[in-house]
């Protein structure tokens, strides 16, 4: 048997492909009320009351790839029934649809606007033929709801049909392609303030460290003292980065290829439908919708599509580095760093009590692991197209899709699960600076490179502090020494109150 689980309607096949389960509607096989439909290949048995019909039975069958349903991605549901609504209205403006199907057409799409028969959608992500089973899925569902308010049975398409009006003037080459840039903007457009927010959040643990004095590190040896604030101020930096590159990404989302029909010449379709489907889903949607320049070329081309995956690898990986640092800096408690503590969140181990893990920062890192692969995927699938049409678009969407979903959620899990909690160990970041030798940096100005190096290696074998033995070779005065040592000097952070005239340097320094 084969399963095609999804996260809406179960669906599953005996070894001839037919249906013998449908939720809703009874457990025991043949229990299930089934009506004819036909298509070029020959007939088939759908359930009567399934919106989908025998192009998705088809698809179905031929692949059960993936338990993740198309329902699982709505803002792609969404999309596909915006083009469409689009389309019928430009159809209905030119008088290539009759006016009353054009209004049922426009209103079973927007009941998909408005989150109803989501779970109709019933298809694997992952599919061959470029998405024109999706494109054919979602076809159906519009035609037996848009019969089902003219008061009529589904299936009944001599009434009103799934392709010759709910598909006219259209091509799966047209149609899938710009559902997916507009279900990819409408991901971004959700990630962003997620994404806004947690960079926000370290904004205010750098305000809120501040004066907390540390240890720089680099290469994970002591490097020169900085204060918590600045650390946690430069990760709102690199969060923040990349707030801007995702939001250049949408206005190339919004170039199209709707009138390009199968390859780009816009056969079937009026020459005027271009534009008006244009105007329609720009309407319909808030956007500059733009028809690309060239119809030919926007239809095999997938550059979009990897710009916006490089840009969420690039976010992912830089998030991911900050969780590194902050599993670092938390790391021990007793025997790791432990600068700072993450919130504990859940018992960490099943042998070890009062074990405690990094488990938030942890899932985003994985989440990370995830969008890298998925951008190797989309980039494998670009360069696999060929001629006038990629066919490798669904691996596209649904890797993209998921990304953005994913990165959304990691950003919010990872502000309100942990950045939110974040405490510092400042008794044990003040030990760690008095006693480092990362501050006879600050003093090379005085006593010059070669003299700053002979302490440090003295200071670690004698286990003495570097302000010990300054004082004590007379190097410089105690005055001098405490404001050439002064926090705010060495954290860069310099007033009025630690402004040192320097001394020229000799020639042996």
């Amino acid at each position: 048997m084969v399963d095609t689980t999804g996260p809406g309607p179960t669906i599953d096949h005996d070894d001839t492909g037919a249906i013998i389960f449908y939720p809703g509607l009874g457990d025991a096989p043949g229990s299930i009320p089934m009506r004819i439909e036909r298509d070029g290949l020959g007939e088939r048995e759908v359930p009567a009351d399934a919106y989908w019909g025998i192009h998705t039975s088809r698809a179905l069958e031929n692949f059960p790839i993936t338990r993740r349903a198309i329902s699982n991605y709505p803002d792609l549901v969404i999309a596909l029934a915006r083009v469409k609504q689009a389309a019928a209205r430009a159809n209905r403006d030119l008088g290539a649809l009759d006016a009353d199907k054009a209004t049922v057409i426009d209103q079973a799409c927007q009941d998909i606007i408005d989150g109803q028969f989501h779970d109709q959608f019933v298809l694997g992500a992952i599919q061959g033929g470029a998405g024109t089973s999706t494109n054919m899925c979602a076809n159906e569902i519009i035609a037996n709801r848009a019969l089902e308010l003219m008061g009529h049975d589904k299936g009944q398409y001599d009434i009103l049909h799934p392709i010759d009006d709910v598909n006219r003037s259209q091509s799966t080459n047209d149609v899938y392609p710009t559902a997916i840039k507009l279900a990819m903007v409408r991901g971004i457009q959700a990630l962003l303030p997620e994404h806004r927010a947690l960079a926000e959040s370290f904004g205010q643990k750098a305000q809120e460290f501040r004066d907390v004095l540390k240890v720089g590190r680099t290469q994970l040896q002591d490097a020169v003292p900085m204060t918590l604030g600045q650390e946690f101020g430069g990760f709102k930096t690199t969060i923040a980065e990349d707030f801007d590159r995702l939001g250049e990404v949408i206005p190339f989302l919004c170039e199209v290829n709707m009138g390009a029909t199968a390859i780009g010449t816009g056969i079937t379709a009026d020459s005027r439908y271009t534009e008006a489907v244009r105007a329609h889903l720009a309407e319909i949607t808030g956007l500059d919708i733009r028809t690309a320049p060239d119809l030919i070329e926007a239809t095999s081309d997938v550059g979009v599509f990897m710009t916006l995956s490089g840009v969420l690898k690039r976010s992912a990986v830089k998030l991911s580095k900050i969780c590194n640092d902050l599993r670092l800096l938390s790391s021990g408690p007793q025997a790791g760093l432990g600068e700072i503590n993450l919130p504990a969140k859940q018992a960490g181990s099943s042998i070890m009590p009062g074990k405690v893990n990094p488990v938030i920062p942890e899932v985003v890192n994985q989440v990370a692991f995830s969008v890298v692969g998925a951008d190797a995927t989309v980039c494998a699938a670009a360069e696999a197209g060929q001629l006038q049409l990629n066919a490798f678009e669904p691996i596209m969407a649904s890797s993209i899709l998921q990304s953005l979903m994913w990165m959304t959620k990691a950003c919010r899990t990872l502000r309100e699960n942990c950045v939110e909690g974040i405490t510092a160990n400042e008794e044990r970041l003040s030990a760690q600076v008095a006693s480092s030798v990362g501050v006879v940096t600050a003093l090379t100005p005085w006593i010059g490179y070669r003299k700053a190096a002979e302490l440090a290696h003295r200071a670690l074998e004698t286990h003495r502090t570097i302000r010990e033995l300054v004082l004590e070779e007379g190097l410089m005065d105690e005055v001098e020494l405490d404001k050439a040592l002064h926090p705010d000097r060495l954290s860069g952070v310099t007033d009025a109150t630690t402004q040192i005239v320097l001394p020229p340097l000799s020639q042996d320094d």
